[in-house]
Protein backbone atom coordinates (compact mmCIF):
# COMPACT_ATOMS: atom_id res chain seq x y z
CA UNK A 1 0.00 0.00 0.00
CA UNK A 2 1.31 3.55 -0.96
CA UNK A 3 0.32 6.17 1.57
CA UNK A 4 -1.70 9.34 0.76
CA UNK A 5 -0.33 12.41 1.43
CA UNK A 6 -1.94 15.84 2.52
CA UNK A 7 -0.45 17.69 -0.65
CA UNK A 8 -1.69 14.59 -3.01
CA UNK A 9 -5.39 14.73 -1.96
CA UNK A 10 -6.36 17.22 -4.32
CA UNK A 11 -4.96 15.28 -7.80
CA UNK A 12 -5.90 12.00 -6.30
CA UNK A 13 -9.48 12.96 -6.06
CA UNK A 14 -9.46 14.88 -9.23
CA UNK A 15 -8.16 11.47 -10.65
CA UNK A 16 -11.00 9.43 -9.64
CA UNK A 17 -13.80 12.25 -10.29
CA UNK A 18 -14.22 12.35 -6.62
CA UNK A 19 -15.21 8.49 -7.61
CA UNK A 20 -18.81 10.38 -8.42
CA UNK A 21 -21.45 7.66 -9.46
CA UNK A 22 -18.81 4.59 -8.40
CA UNK A 23 -19.22 1.72 -6.24
CA UNK A 24 -18.79 1.75 -2.57
CA UNK A 25 -18.04 -2.66 -2.22
CA UNK A 26 -16.40 -3.52 1.09
CA UNK A 27 -15.83 -2.40 4.85
CA UNK A 28 -14.03 -4.31 7.04
CA UNK A 29 -12.96 -3.08 10.55
CA UNK A 30 -9.49 -5.00 10.88
CA UNK A 31 -8.61 -3.82 14.43
CA UNK A 32 -10.15 -0.62 16.70
CA UNK A 33 -7.84 1.33 15.29
CA UNK A 34 -7.41 0.29 11.44
CA UNK A 35 -11.10 0.14 8.56
CA UNK A 36 -10.27 -1.12 4.99
CA UNK A 37 -12.69 0.26 2.18
CA UNK A 38 -13.06 -0.72 -1.01
CA UNK A 39 -14.57 1.65 -3.79
CA UNK A 40 -14.77 1.43 -7.38
CA UNK A 41 -14.16 4.14 -10.21
CA UNK A 42 -13.07 5.34 -13.60
CA UNK A 43 -9.70 6.13 -13.14
CA UNK A 44 -8.35 9.79 -16.35
CA UNK A 45 -4.75 8.38 -15.64
CA UNK A 46 -5.95 5.09 -17.90
CA UNK A 47 -8.64 6.36 -20.15
CA UNK A 48 -11.70 6.36 -17.53
CA UNK A 49 -11.39 2.87 -17.06
CA UNK A 50 -12.52 1.55 -14.05
CA UNK A 51 -10.46 -0.17 -11.51
CA UNK A 52 -11.08 -0.43 -7.73
CA UNK A 53 -9.21 1.27 -4.85
CA UNK A 54 -8.77 -0.10 -1.54
CA UNK A 55 -8.19 2.61 1.38
CA UNK A 56 -6.73 1.35 4.81
CA UNK A 57 -7.50 4.18 7.60
CA UNK A 58 -5.15 4.19 10.37
CA UNK A 59 -5.25 5.93 13.55
CA UNK A 60 -9.11 5.66 13.29
CA UNK A 61 -10.74 8.03 15.84
CA UNK A 62 -14.32 8.07 15.04
CA UNK A 63 -16.35 6.12 12.34
CA UNK A 64 -20.45 5.44 11.30
CA UNK A 65 -20.03 2.42 8.97
CA UNK A 66 -22.90 1.35 6.53
CA UNK A 67 -23.49 -2.88 6.63
CA UNK A 68 -21.44 -4.60 3.82
CA UNK A 69 -24.82 -5.72 2.60
CA UNK A 70 -26.09 -2.35 2.39
CA UNK A 71 -23.20 -0.79 0.32
CA UNK A 72 -24.19 -1.23 -3.33
CA UNK A 73 -27.40 0.61 -2.43
CA UNK A 74 -25.17 3.67 -0.83
CA UNK A 75 -26.30 6.99 -3.31
CA UNK A 76 -22.48 7.66 -4.93
CA UNK A 77 -24.00 10.51 -6.82
CA UNK A 78 -22.03 13.06 -4.73
CA UNK A 79 -19.20 10.72 -4.88
CA UNK A 80 -16.69 10.76 -1.75
CA UNK A 81 -14.37 13.54 -0.14
CA UNK A 82 -11.34 13.13 1.71
CA UNK A 83 -10.11 16.24 3.66
CA UNK A 84 -7.85 16.73 6.05
CA UNK A 85 -8.24 19.18 8.98
CA UNK A 86 -7.45 19.74 12.74
CA UNK A 87 -4.55 17.12 12.12
CA UNK A 88 -6.90 14.08 11.17
CA UNK A 89 -7.74 12.62 7.70
CA UNK A 90 -11.76 12.81 7.14
CA UNK A 91 -13.48 10.01 4.76
CA UNK A 92 -17.17 10.50 4.03
CA UNK A 93 -19.56 9.51 1.38
CA UNK A 94 -20.70 12.85 -0.37
CA UNK A 95 -19.70 16.29 -1.18
CA UNK A 96 -18.53 17.30 1.88
CA UNK A 97 -15.56 19.83 2.40
CA UNK A 98 -14.88 19.69 6.03
CA UNK A 99 -15.22 17.35 9.00
CA UNK A 100 -18.13 18.33 10.35
CA UNK A 101 -19.86 18.26 7.44
CA UNK A 102 -18.65 14.60 6.73
CA UNK A 103 -19.58 13.62 9.88
CA UNK A 104 -23.33 14.14 8.75
CA UNK A 105 -22.31 11.89 5.74
CA UNK A 106 -23.97 8.27 5.93
CA UNK A 107 -20.72 6.60 6.37
CA UNK A 108 -17.84 8.20 7.29
CA UNK A 109 -13.94 7.35 9.11
CA UNK A 110 -12.02 10.21 10.69
CA UNK A 111 -8.44 8.60 11.00
CA UNK A 112 -4.85 9.68 11.53
CA UNK A 113 -2.93 8.21 8.01
CA UNK A 114 -4.21 6.37 5.09
CA UNK A 115 -3.13 4.00 2.45
CA UNK A 116 -4.23 2.75 -0.66
CA UNK A 117 -4.01 0.52 -3.74
CA UNK A 118 -5.11 0.38 -6.67
CA UNK A 119 -6.55 -3.37 -7.97
CA UNK A 120 -8.78 -4.05 -11.16
CA UNK A 121 -12.58 -3.72 -11.45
Amino acid sequence: MKPLLVRELPTFLKRFGNFVDGELRHAEVVSPTVIKITIAGQDSARGFDWLTIELELSGVSDARLTDNSKLLHVDMSDGINIVFEENSFAFGIGNNHNISGIKNATTFIISSSIKYKEGSF
